[in-house]
């Protein structure tokens, strides 16, 4: 027993869940659970034959510990192989690819579970992970490189949520034809070190290296188009992946994630282009990823990816646009020049890739490609540090967001992102308000007047967020159709924008139109294929609006699977679902976790205002139903 009075221990934790499990379950939920079952059943055998114990397994995930590192990875090593074979039998859309993490860590055991930061980062590494492959922390890789006929290749340094410092990360090399690579590549990497020095100080001399790197880099493994997650569309589709930041300073970090969202924005104003959305490709940020897969998991045939180097008044930006069905580079191209110039460059890169997907704009869409929300670079930089907060959709971040937008409204009076920008924090304040009011610094009473004055304004200077936050306004002000109205001019200023689709499917539900939402729905879907838990959840309340509420279940059990930090709102509907499909003691279950108690309080708003966005008095009254069906109506206590 340690100081603090818990049983701590030092142990080699292995973390594993299965890649594409989401869409596994999307498409045949029965064939997906057999086969995890029978996945179970080898991973339970391997790791007690190797001497581990499997500590819990919820959903696909598995969490297991060994006494040593070296039966962990030996473990890992033949579950993989066995898993191989298995997929070898399978279909390749039903094969079912594990990710595995090892870490070596001190733990907190308690009741036959473990706790603590080991598991954490156990669990961080294994979403580094490749499909079917095994990385390691450094501390493993200590223990056991020199100890196995395995080699190693080093996936970087990656930042992870929740663990302070940078985490060492190797990837375990399991192919016959990789054994041996591992002295090779450690020889490689002192090269690189050397050429990379080389390459900065001729980016500060004269400039041009990366630019090289980038032009003489091998072809790539073309994409399977049988193996794609996803249809290819009929018309030239693309992925931009989030660029590199090649700055000295870190901190700059914000200055190239928001140029690769600007270029996606600009791509996506486009009818002729489908364009993922950035939710959905910046989950690869920081990742060791191939362009195949990238390709192969969004179903897209084009893929650009770059870097940013900002410093001082000087931005150069690398971009590559390759063609993930043949491999080949179809261009690369270095773009030097003045930060006040920063808004020419990004249209040179669309303009270079609308010529070289030989796409055909309109004449309004030739003008809108010049056009810019901004004329104030300052605004713009300003900008891009508050929407760098804006994009956590948190009610901390939102509180750091304000003053920069604020900043950047007087620099540019006529900044209507920015202005849509504060009007999207206090709705989302409003609408949240017994959670958010106190962190975004405002009171509840106050938002609703902040939210119309900036949305006004905003919408004399209209964006695409700008109608997608209209649109949500007036679902709240019980406005639905005109609530459908601003979502079709969101649409049509972006018609590749899954945020617009999803709020269409938001007012066509609340309108009472629940059957027409579904279409949407999977076209956000379609556009933002990494991204979907708040997407089942608008599933699911469609089908609540028609009355299939085992359906609207198993929606929204996915949506909290995929993310359970997802509001109160959403779990007051799968609470009312509970209760009409007579599964109380789900539904108790739910009420008695600590964080959402307050669905009572949600609930008795409900009753007193006799609302909850529904166009039609008996939608509100289904919903009030199905919670005072599971014991909510306080009135009988």
């Amino acid at each position: 027993m340690s100081d603090d009075g818990f049983k701590r221990k030092l142990t080699a934790i292995l973390s594993a869940d299965v890649k594409g499990y989401s869409r596994l379950m999307e498409d045949d939920e029965s064939s997906t659970v057999s086969t995890l079952k029978d996945c179970r059943k080898l991973f339970s055998e391997n790791i007690n034959i190797n001497g581990g114990r499997v500590v819990n397994a919820p959903g696909d995930s598995i969490l297991a510990e060994f006494p040593s590192v070296i039966s962990a990875v030996r473990s890992a090593i033949e579950i993989q192989e066995r898993m191989r074979a298995k997929n070898a039998d399978l279909p390749d859309s039903r094969e079912m690819q594990f990710r595995i993490g090892i870490n070596l860590g001190d733990v907190i055991e308690s009741d036959d579970a473990i706790y603590g930061d080991g598991v954490n980062l156990a669990a961080r590494i294994e979403a580094i992970a490749e499909p079917g492959g095994v990385s390691i922390s450094r501390t493993v890789y200590d223990h056991v490189h020199k100890k196995l006929k395995y080699s190693f290749e080093f996936q970087g340094e990656h930042h992870v949520k929740n663990i302070a410092d940078p985490v060492r990360v190797y990837k375990l090399l399991t192919a016959s034809e990789d054994v041996g690579k591992h002295s090779a590549k450690l020889k490689t990497r002192s090269l690189k070190k050397v050429y990379i020095t080389v390459v900065v100080a001729i980016f500060i001399l004269t400039a041009g290296t990366i630019f090289y790197i980038f032009t003489t880099s091998p072809e790539q493994k073309p994409a399977s188009i049988g193996k794609m997650a996803f249809s290819l569309p009929d018309k030239p589709s693309i992925a931009v992946l989030p660029f590199i930041n090649m700055s000295d300073d870190p901190k700059q970090e914000y200055f190239a994630d928001g140029m690769t969202e600007d270029l996606i924005t600009d791509l996506s104003q486009m009818s002729g282009l489908f364009v993922i959305a950035r939710n959905s490709t910046f989950i690869y940020k920081g990742k060791q990823v191939t362009i195949r897969q990238v390709s192969e998991e969004l179903g897209v045939r084009y893929v650009l990816e770059g870097s940013v180097r900002k410093a001082g008044k000087q931005v150069r930006i690398n971009t590559q646009l390759i063609d993930a069905t043949t491999g080949n580079h179809l261009w690369a191209k270095r773009y030097d020049g003045e930060l006040d110039n920063i808004f020419a460059l990004q249209d040179k890169i669309t303009k270079k890739i609308f010529a070289a997907l030989a796409v055909e704009l309109s004449a309004g869409e030739k003008e809108k490609v010049s056009l810019k929300e901004t004329d104030s670079i300052e605004a713009y930089d300003v900008f891009l540090k508050g929407w760098e907060h804006y994009r956590k959709w948190t009610p901390e971040d939102f509180q750091k967001a304000l003053p920069f937008f604020e900043r950047a409204i007087k620099l540019d009076p006529k900044y209507g992102r920015a202005y849509a920008a504060i009007a999207s924090v206090y709705t989302e304040g409003y609408q949240s308000a017994w959670d958010w009011s106190h962190e975004v610094g405002v009171s509840a009473e106050a938002m609703p007047g902040l939210a119309g004055k900036y949305l006004k304004e905003a919408l004399s200077y209209p964006t695409p967020l700008a109608h997608q936050v209209a649109s949500k306004w007036y679902i709240i002000l019980l406005f639905p159709e005109e609530a459908i109205a601003a979502a079709e001019r969101a649409i049509a200023l972006d018609p590749n924008d899954a945020v617009g689709y999803a709020a269409m499917a938001g007012a066509l539900i609340y309108s009472g139109k629940p059957e027409e939402a579904i279409e949407f729905v999977n076209k956000a879907i379609r556009f933002d294929p990494l991204n979907i838990a708040n997407y089942f959840y608008t599933l699911g309340l469609a089908h609540f609006g028609m009355e299939e509420y085992q359906k609207a279940v198993s929606y929204y059990e996915k949506a909290f699977k995929l993310n359970p930090e997802l509001g109160l709102v959403q779990r007051a509907y799968l609470i009312a679902s509970y209760g009409y499909l007579g599964l109380e003691e789900k539904a108790i279950a739910e009420l008695d976790k600590p964080e959402i108690r307050e669905v009572r309080e949600l609930y008795d708003l409900y009753v007193k205002y006799e609302g909850a966005y529904y166009k039609n008095p008996e939608d509100t009254a289904r919903l009030i139903d199905g919670l005072r069906k599971v014991g909510l109506d306080r009135s009988k206590n």
